[in-house]
């Protein structure tokens, strides 16, 4: 073999020699560094994965913290609308208590009175009346009625001690149950007028309605009938001086 062919074939195996042994190397060294990033990149995915699960843990908590308060301040608004509500009865039940206290002190008062009345009927005495009339089969007061008992009312106005009777009639038409509820009907309408219009206390009032019992006609014409469609009231007093220097008034124009 030629020197030079040999010098080229010992060159060419060094060379081979010495690109398998860098290659190897390279592998060597470079191995570790690629398990490391390896390592690192997995654990920055579990980082991110971690992350994001954590964020939308932190965004849940955010969302049931909100839902939270929200109904905390719902809760809060009702409760103080009804603490609201609860004060605003309250006062109306003190205010209706204070005004049932001074109803019923006026009203012992007024019973008290009553008692004396009824301890001293016989000193009552009759010092006004009146009549009123109705139409047939009519419960209802008519303008000229309420005229009549409006001055009937008027002239107890200085009367402290006073009972009044009012007593309701009928005609003869219909039956004696028909009748006796019409005359209380009627009977009724007068108290309701004297209550409602005149402040006249009921329990001064005694009413009766006795049908066509004591009729004030006895004829059975038109204008008989006309007459005993009616309702008497009159008042009673047990003020002495009132009592003797009032008469009786005399029933009036409708009667």
């Amino acid at each position: 073999m030629k020197p030079h062919l040999a010098m080229l074939v010992l060159l060419t195996g060094a060379l081979l020699a010495s690109g398998c042994a860098t290659k190897k190397y390279v592998r060597n060294t470079t191995a570790p560094i690629q398990a490391k990033v390896d390592q690192v990149g997995e654990q920055t995915n579990r980082n991110a994965a971690a992350t994001e699960e954590a964020r939308k843990e932190i965004k849940s908590v955010d969302e049931r913290a909100e839902t939270g308060i929200s109904a905390a301040k719902e809760r809060a608004m009702s409760a103080e609308n009804k603490a609201g509500e609860a004060m605003t009865k309250a006062t109306e039940a003190g205010t209706m208590a204070a005004d049932a206290r001074s109803r019923a002190d006026q009203n012992t008062t007024e019973l008290t009175s009553l008692r004396n009345v009824v301890s001293n009927i016989d000193d009552y005495k009759p010092v006004a009346e009146t009549t009123v009339q109705f139409g047939f089969g009519k419960d209802k007061l008519t303008p000229e009625a309420k005229e009549s008992l409006d001055k009937l009312a008027a002239g107890r106005t200085n009367l402290k001690r006073f009972v009044i009777a009012v007593e309701g009639f009928t005609d003869r038409t219909g039956s004696a149950a028909y009748n006796e509820a019409l005359s209380q009907r009627r009977a009724t309408a007068v108290v309701n007028y004297l209550v409602t219009k005149h402040d006249i206390p009921l329990y001064r009032i005694y009413t009766v309605g006795l049908g066509s019992e004591k009729p004030a006609d006895e004829g059975r014409n038109r204008a008989a009938r006309s007459k005993n469609r009616r309702v008497e009231v009159k008042i009673f007093s047990a003020d002495q001086t009132m009592a003797s220097t009032a008469s009786p008034s005399g029933a009036n124009s409708t009667r």
